[in-house]
C-alpha cells in the first residue's frame, strides 16, 4: 500500500512539474513574440519624426501590406490573431504560476525572497495587470475606438497621434505605461532566458540580464521619444 501511494505521488507530482515547465515554456514564447513585435511598432511610431506625410503613408502602407494575396488588412488580421492568442497564453499562464507558487511558497520564504528580489520582478504581476489594462485604453485610443482626447479628427493617424500627446496628461499616462514595460521587459527577459535555458553559467546570466536591460531601454525609451518630442515641441505638425 505505501508502495502504491509514493508511486501516485511521484506520478503526480511529475505531471505537476511537467505542467509547470510547458506553462513557463509558454510565457517565454508568448513574451518573445511580443518583443518582436514591439520592436515593429516601435520602429513604426518613430516615422513621427520624418513628418505628417511620411508617417500617414506608412500607416496605410500597413493596412495594404500582403496585397493582392490577401484583402486589404488581410496581414493585420493575421497579426492580430497572433498577438491575441499569445496574449491568452501569456495571462492564462502567468495566473496559474502565479496560483500555484503562492500556494507552495511558505510566507517566511516569501517575505525573504521578497527582500533579495529586484523592483521588476516584485511588480511582475501588478505591472502586468497596468499593461493588461493600458492595452484596452489603448486599442480604444488610436485602433478600435480612435478617440480624439483633443476633440480633433480621428482619421488623420498623424494629427491623432500629435493632438493626443500635445495634452500633457496623455503623453505622461503614456510614459508612464511604458516605463512600467521597461520593468516588464527587461524581467520578462531575464526569465525567458532562464526558462529556455540560457542561463546556465555566470557569463550566460551575465548576457541575459544585460539583454532584459538593452531590450527594455530600446523599447521603453523608443515609445517614450514620440510623446516627449511632441509635448516639448521637437516634433510639430
Amino acid at each position: 500500500m505505501a508502495t502504491q501511494l509514493t508511486s501516485r505521488t511521484l506520478v503526480k507530482g511529475s505531471r505537476s512539474t511537467r505542467s509547470t515547465i510547458a506553462l513557463k515554456i509558454t510565457m517565454a514564447v508568448s513574451g518573445l513574440v511580443f518583443i518582436g513585435y514591439l520592436l515593429l511598432h516601435m520602429y513604426g511610431n518613430l516615422k513621427v519624426f520624418a513628418g505628417h506625410d511620411a508617417f500617414n503613408e506608412y500607416a496605410h502602407h500597413l493596412r495594404t501590406l500582403g496585397e493582392p494575396m490577401l484583402p486589404e488588412n488581410g496581414l493585420l488580421w493575421v497579426l492580430r490573431v497572433v498577438l491575441l492568442v499569445s496574449l491568452v497564453a501569456h495571462v492564462y499562464a502567468a495566473v496559474v504560476l502565479s496560483h500555484r507558487a503562492h500556494k507552495a511558497r511558505p510566507t517566511k520564504y516569501a517575505v525573504k525572497k521578497n527582500i533579495h528580489s529586484s523592483l521588476s520582478s516584485r511588480t511582475m504581476r501588478w505591472g502586468g495587470l497596468a499593461l493588461l489594462l493600458f492595452l484596452i485604453w489603448h486599442l480604444l485610443h488610436f485602433t478600435v475606438g480612435k478617440v480624439n482626447p483633443a476633440g480633433g479628427e480621428t482619421n488623420d493617424p498623424f494629427n491623432l497621434v500629435y493632438e493626443s500627446f500635445e495634452l500633457w496628461w496623455m503623453s505622461l499616462l503614456y510614459i508612464l505605461a511604458m516605463l512600467a514595460l521597461g520593468m516588464h521587459l527587461r524581467h520578462g527577459t531575464w526569465s525567458a532566458a532562464q526558462t529556455l535555458g540560457l542561463t546556465n553559467t555566470a557569463r550566460s546570466r551575465a548576457r541575459a540580464k544585460a539583454a532584459g536591460w538593452v531590450v527594455a531601454v530600446v523599447i521603453a525609451g523608443g515609445f517614450i521619444l514620440v510623446p516627449l518630442s511632441i509635448l516639448l515641441g521637437i516634433v510639430s505638425k
